[in-house]
C-alpha cells in the first residue's frame, strides 16, 4: 500500500467523453488501476445531475451525501463513476456495530521476532486519509451517534485527523474524498420504511456541501437496465417481458405512495425477479418468490391484482381471497 500513497491523477478528462454528460467539466484520471478501484460495469445507467454532484466531489474536494429510496443503486453510482475515473473506492457500511475503534484504530497484540508486543493498528479513517482514496460511508443515517462525532472534523475540506492515542494529526491526501450514502436526510424513520435509521446532528448535515437525491428512474431507463443485467432478455420479446415487470414496479410504488402498501419494489427487486424468471422460466413463480412473499398477508390481494393488470394472469393469492368472499 506505500505505492498507493505516492498516487496523483495523471490527466484531465472531459466529461463528455466518460459519461456523455453535455457539459465542458472535466475530471482528473488515474492513470494506474489499483486493486481499490471498482470493476467497471458497462450497462450501467448513470442519472446526469448525480452524476455531476459525485464528479464535482472528485474534482473539488466537495463532500458529497447521495440520498434516496433503497435499491436506487446511491452506493454504486459513486463506485461507477469511480472506476472511470480509475480512482482506489472503499465502501464502509455504517451498522450498529461499527465502533469508535473501527474507524479510528486500537492497540492490537502482534508477534516480532518470537515476542508479543503491543502495538497500534490503524482503522479505516486514517489508513484512507493518508492515500488518494474516495471513501464511502454507507448507511450514514443507520451510525451511532457516538460514532459519527469521529468523522466531524474530516467533514470540512481541510479538516485534520487527530490520533489521540498517538499524539498524531494527519493532514488529509490532497486526492483524499469522502462520500456517504443514506435513505432519509438525517431526519429519522419518517415513512416507517428504515427502521434502525437515526436522526443526524443537523451540525454535521451541515458539513455536507452536496445533498443530492437519486429515486427511480423513468421506465425506459429501468427497462435497459435490467436487460443490460440479463442480457437473455435484450430481444423483442424480452423487452414486452420487462416492460410488465416494470409496469408492476411503478403500481407498487404508486401503491406505496398512495398508503394502500407497506412496502414497494425496488430496482435491485426487480432485477432479481428478472434472474428468478430466467432461472424458473416462470414470471408468476418467479414474481411470488422474489417480492410478493416480502409483501404483508393483508396486502397480497392487492399486489396480486397489480400483476393481473400488467400480464393479464390471475394469481392464487386473488383467487383464494375471492373464494372467502363467497
Amino acid at each position: 500500500m506505500t505505492d498507493l500513497i505516492h498516487e496523483r491523477p495523471s490527466r484531465l478528462v472531459s466529461v463528455r467523453e466518460l459519461f456523455d454528460i453535455d457539459s465542458d467539466f472535466k475530471v482528473p484520471v488515474f492513470t494506474h488501476k489499483d486493486e481499490h478501484v471498482p470493476e467497471i460495469d458497462p450497462s450501467y445507467c448513470f442519472n446526469p445531475d448525480v452524476t455531476m454532484a459525485i464528479l464535482a466531489g472528485f474534482t473539488r474536494n466537495r463532500r458529497v451525501m447521495i440520498q434516496g429510496l433503497h435499491g436506487t443503486g446511491k452506493s454504486t453510482h459513486i463506485e461507477q463513476v469511480a472506476a472511470r475515473l480509475n480512482w482506489p473506492c472503499v465502501r464502509v457500511n455504517l451498522d450498529g456495530h461499527i465502533s469508535r475503534l473501527d474507524l479510528v484504530g486500537k492497540d492490537t497484540i502482534v508477534l516480532k521476532e518470537g515476542k508479543q508486543i503491543t502495538e497500534f493498528q490503524e482503522g479505516i479513517v486514517p489508513w484512507a486519509l493518508r492515500r488518494p482514496v474516495a471513501l464511502i460511508f454507507d448507511e450514514f443515517d443507520a451510525g451511532r451517534p457516538d460514532v459519527m462525532f469521529v468523522i466531524q472534523r474530516i467533514l470540512e475540506q481541510d479538516g485534520k485527523f487527530t490520533l489521540l492515542d498517538q499524539n498524531q494529526v494527519i493532514n488529509p491526501h490532497a486526492y483524499f474524498r469522502l462520500f456517504a450514502t443514506a435513505n432519509t436526510v438525517g431526519l429519522g424513520n419518517v415513512t416507517g420504511l428504515y427502521h434502525g435509521t437515526q436522526n443526524v446532528n443537523q451540525a454535521q448535515m451541515d458539513r455536507w456541501n452536496i445533498v443530492a437525491s437519486l429515486n427511480y428512474l423513468p421506465r425506459a431507463d429501468e427497462i435497459r437496465i435490467v436487460q443490460g443485467k440479463v442480457p437473455r432478455y435484450a430481444d423483442d420479446n424480452g423487452y414486452k417481458l420487462i416492460d410488465a415487470m416494470v409496469a408492476v414496479a411503478e403500481l407498487t410504488r404508486e401503491g406505496f405512495a398512495a398508503g394502500d402498501l407497506s412496502t414497494l419494489m425496488s430496482p435491485r427487486t426487480l432485477i432479481s425477479w428478472a434472474e428468478n424468471t430466467e432461472i424458473f422460466n416462470d414470471p408468476a413463480l418467479a414474481f411470488r418468490l422474489s417480492f410478493l412473499n416480502k409483501c404483508d398477508e393483508a396486502e397480497r390481494p392487492l399486489v396480486a391484482e397489480y400483476y393481473q393488470r400488467c400480464f393479464d394472469q390471475e394469481l392464487e393469492e386473488s383467487r383464494s381471497v375471492k373464494l372467502t368472499l363467497l
